[in-house]
């Protein structure tokens, strides 16, 4: 619950600033001059990209929210068991045996939805977000059945 909190203040502000960028932009424009134009123009494309990025994102948590519930329903998440740092960080060799099964899982079924999402989840106990994200991504393009 905490997090949907922290993610509806940052939208909020994040239109907000959409809004100010939209207005500035605008009085921008109403000058005539060529460079207001110009950065007036940039001013209104800015707030497009970034209200763009905000939606794919939200979209994104929300698939991966919904794929991670079914999977939890079914009983096929993994148990979070694995060993600890005192910081309470993932041990890296925990993280890479959890990869290595998962990867094997995901090797054995390339095309189950849920075997990418455990892959996902153990590159993100590995310390590898980036790659987590990306195999998040294909689980639920799987679960959506592209």
């Amino acid at each position: 619950m905490r997090t949907k909190v922290v993610i509806a203040v940052s939208v909020a502000a994040l239109l907000f600033y959409f809004v100010f960028l939209g207005r500035l932009g605008a009085a921008l424009v109403g000058t005539g001059n060529w460079a207001g134009i110009a950065l007036g123009i940039a001013l209104f494309l800015l707030p497009l990209v970034g209200l763009w990025a905000v939606v794919r994102e939200l979209m994104f948590g929300v698939a991966t929210e919904k794929l991670g519930r079914e999977l939890a329903g079914r009983g096929e998440l993994p148990v979070d068991d694995l060993d600890r740092t005192a910081a309470g960080r993932v041990d890296r060799a925990a993280g890479a045996a959890a990869w290595e099964r998962a990867k094997a899982e995901v090797d054995a079924a390339p095309g189950d939805a849920g075997a990418w999402y455990r892959l996902a989840l153990a590159y993100d106990a590995a310390g590898d977000r980036r790659r987590g994200r990306a195999a998040a991504r294909h689980a639920v393009r799987l679960h959506r059945g592209r």
